[in-house]
């Protein structure tokens, strides 16, 4: 049996991390400015039915590939996969920049370009839980340290990119997202992993193995299936109608408070997972996800501005704390020579049920009221953490120490 966790001694900023770290931070920065010029660049130029479809291109090519990233990551290894993404990103935003700098650009060209920005990211998602262990003796600090930096850059990101754009428009934001992505291959390219050694096998027999390895455990596909049922019920109208509902009570400024709050949390809750170590981590995850769900009752009950913050502040702190638990677990009972095409297993049936429900809140919500839609969102949240403590399998699963430590 897997040793209990235990602190480790050794420092986490090696020479590997520190690299791995920077390029991760960099680039999580360029993707939080992103969203800015998708919405004001393409909104502006072919409406919401033009943005949404160029969104819906990344997310599909996203969801449809991230499997197949986790069997090539087994094959040529993770660290290649995610250097070969990143370049092809380099390439889709630069093109899509130049676009934006000669004038207008076709809409079926934004529409290619961010389709293979989705299979990039793909190619990419599947090696951040496996070089994590590689590169950290401390696995759990180490995705503390990331989550913070994920939050970090959520909060920079959009207000850096706001006035970016006014100055010189959405083809500037595109190029520091194209410059940011070829920070994070070159700070990849310098690590020093050694590479774990795979038997060549066909695709769909590693495809097979890689779901056999996720279905054998309860715990995981347990948590996965609750939070399937959360993308459809929760996360996916929450977003969208809970937008709606705080900028028509609150107004647009409350929303933006809102959402620097929730990344403020973020930081505290990646904090905190620095420091506690839960002996058992999914069911201190799980109790800790009560804090997110304060999150929807506030936005349903309409509540004034101070409730919002702080709901918006706990709820950030509950998400980031529960990412680290899970991904830490993930990353340490997984056993290294599986683990990119279980993460890809389990990054697809975390994703690909939020887009049902963000399609479905809007016909939903016009029959039912979105107050209601979002209500009823905080109701499963609250079942599923009863159902995922009540698992056994999750409620006991025991913190390890990682098979794999940094050399």
């Amino acid at each position: 049996m897997p040793q209990t966790a235990q602190r480790a001694t050794t420092s986490l900023w090696t020479r590997d991390f520190s690299l791995y770290f920077v390029g991760r931070a960099v680039a999580l920065f360029g993707d939080a400015m992103l969203p800015v010029a998708v919405t004001l660049g393409v909104l502006k130029l072919y409406g919401a039915t033009g943005a949404g479809i160029v969104l819906a291109a990344w997310m599909a090519c996203f969801g449809g590939l991230v499997l197949f990233g986790g069997v090539l990551a087994d094959w040529f290894t993770a660290r290649r996969m995610m250097i070969a993404a990143d370049v092809l990103r380099v390439g889709t935003q630069a093109v899509v920049a130049a676009a934006f700098f000669a004038g207008r650009p076709a809409l079926w060209l934004l529409i290619v370009m961010s389709a293979l920005s989705g299979a990039a990211a793909a190619l990419f998602q599947p090696g951040v839980n496996s070089m994590v262990p590689q590169l950290a003796r401390d696995p759990q600090r180490a995705n503390a340290t990331l989550r913070v930096a994920d939050a970090i850059a959520r909060l920079v990101g959009p207000a850096a990119a706001g006035p970016i754009y006014l100055l010189g428009g959405p083809g500037v934001v595109y190029a520091v997202n194209a410059a940011t992505f070829a920070v994070s291959a070159l700070s990849l390219l310098l690590l020093h992993v050694r590479p774990i050694p795979m038997p060549s096998s066909s695709m769909l027999s590693d495809l097979r193995t890689g779901w056999h390895e996720f279905r054998s455990r309860t715990w995981m596909w347990g948590v996965i299936l609750v939070w399937s049922v959360y993308g459809v019920l929760l996360f996916g109208p929450s977003w969208p109608l809970g937008a709606e509902i705080i900028s028509d009570n609150l107004g647009e400024a409350a929303y933006a408070w809102g959402m620097a709050a929730e990344g403020l949390g973020s930081i505290v809750g990646g904090v905190i997972a620095m420091a506690y170590r839960p002996r058992r981590p999914l069911a201190a995850g799980a109790v800790a996800m009560t804090g997110f769900m304060g999150m929807p009752l506030v936005i349903a009950l309409r509540l004034p501005l101070p409730w919002l913050i702080s709901a918006m502040v706990l709820a950030g702190a509950a998400w980031a704390f529960w990412s680290v638990m899970w991904a830490t677990s993930v990353q340490t009972q997984v056993r290294p020579d599986v683990l990119n095409r279980v993460t890809a297993y389990e990054v697809a049936g975390s994703v690909l049920s939020i887009p049902i429900g963000q399609a479905l809140a809007g016909p939903v919500a016009a029959r039912l009221g979105a107050e209601n839609v979002v209500l009823f969102g905080f109701g499963v949240g609250l079942a599923g953490i009863v159902v995922l403590l009540a698992t056994p399998a999750i409620r006991n699963l025991r913190a390890v120490l990682p098979a794999r430590t940094a050399g």
